[in-house]
Formats: structure tokens, C-alpha cells, sequence
């Protein structure tokens, strides 16, 4: 019986010609090309939206700079005036139009980086490397750690440092040594 069943499927296997046996269904993988044809295609569109995107978000923040620049450039340009006239002031000899004038300029300046937020670095008291660059130390009666002399002004903007200010930090008072031995 088993040689008759060997036989059997041996015959079986001749009489199927390759490729002519049955598949299933053409439609599911159709339909799983397709599927993955449209999910595709949407993510590339996703992806040059996402591209479209960022090119316009860096559009806009050149843009906001740029206007920015000119509103501070529109205010900067009464203060260059006011130079400009001491200057010609200075060349006329008039001391004291020259002083009233960069005087002016000064407040101006000083007024106009004050409407935008920035601020001088207080240098009174203790030095705090988060604001104070310290420059040298020298001996003093001051306590140790003070801020002694202000070399250049620092100025924040909001709660940012833009420069700090250079400082001459207090060092220890010098200890007095006797001349005995000499």
C-alpha cells in the first residue's frame, strides 16, 4: 500500500504543470500595492509640506529681523543727527554747545536703549561673575570681593547679560611685615 500510495502522488506531481497551478485571489495583493501606493504618496506630500514649512518659518523670522532692525535703525537716526551737529559745534569752537551737545546725544542714546529694555549692570557692592568681568584685584581697605573701580558699564537686556561689566575687585589688604631680620 505505500508503494501504490507513492506511485499515486508521484503521478499527481507529473500531471501539475508549473505555473499552472491555481493562485488565490489577485485582489488582495492589489489592494495591499494600492494601500501602500496612496500611504506613500501621502507622506511625501507630508514630508514637502513639512519642507514648505520650514522654509517659510525662516522666511518670517528673516522678515521680523529685518523690521526690527529698521524700527531700531528709525530711532537711532535722531540721535546720529544730534551728533553730527556737535560735531559741527566742535569744529566752530563752541565749547559749551559741544559739551550741551554730546550731552544730549548721551541722554538720547541712554533713553532710547532704555525703551528697548536695556539696562545698566549695577557694579555697587559685592562682584558676581554672572554680571561683572573682573579685570585685575588690587589691595584695598574695601572688603575682600567688593567692586572697587568700573573699568567699562555693563548693560543687560531683560534678564540677559549683553556686556558684562569690567570691573577692579578688592584683594585682601596687604599684611604688614616687620624689618627685623635685615
Amino acid at each position: 500500500m505505500s508503494e501504490e500510495h507513492l506511485q499515486q502522488d508521484e503521478a499527481q506531481d507529473e500531471s501539475q504543470v508549473p505555473g499552472t497551478e491555481e493562485e488565490p485571489s489577485q485582489a488582495p495583493d492589489a489592494e495591499a500595492s494600492s494601500d501602500a501606493a496612496v500611504e506613500d504618496d501621502r507622506l511625501l506630500r507630508l514630508a514637502a509640506d513639512f519642507e514648505n514649512y520650514k522654509k517659510r518659518a525662516a522666511r518670517e523670522r528673516q522678515e521680523y529681523v529685518a523690521l526690527a532692525n529698521e524700527r531700531l535703525i528709525a530711532e537711532l537716526l535722531p540721535i546720529l543727527d544730534d551728533l553730527e551737529r556737535a560735531l559741527a559745534a566742535a569744529e566752530e569752537h563752541q565749547e559749551a554747545q559741544l559739551e550741551e551737545g554730546v550731552e544730549l546725544v548721551h541722554r538720547s542714546l541712554a533713553g532710547l536703549l532704555e525703551r528697548h529694555g536695556v539696562q545698566p549692570i549695577s557694579t555697587d557692592g559685592k562682584f558676581d561673575p554672572h554680571v561683572h568681568e573682573a579685570l585685575l584685584s588690587q589691595p584695598s581697605e574695601a572688603e575682600e570681593g567688593s567692586v572697587i573701580d568700573v573699568v567699562q558699564k555693563g548693560y543687560k537686556l531683560g534678564d540677559r547679560v549683553v556686556r558684562p561689566a569690567r570691573v577692579v575687585v578688592a584683594a585682601a589688604a596687604p599684611e604688614e611685615t616687620t624689618d627685623g631680620d635685615a
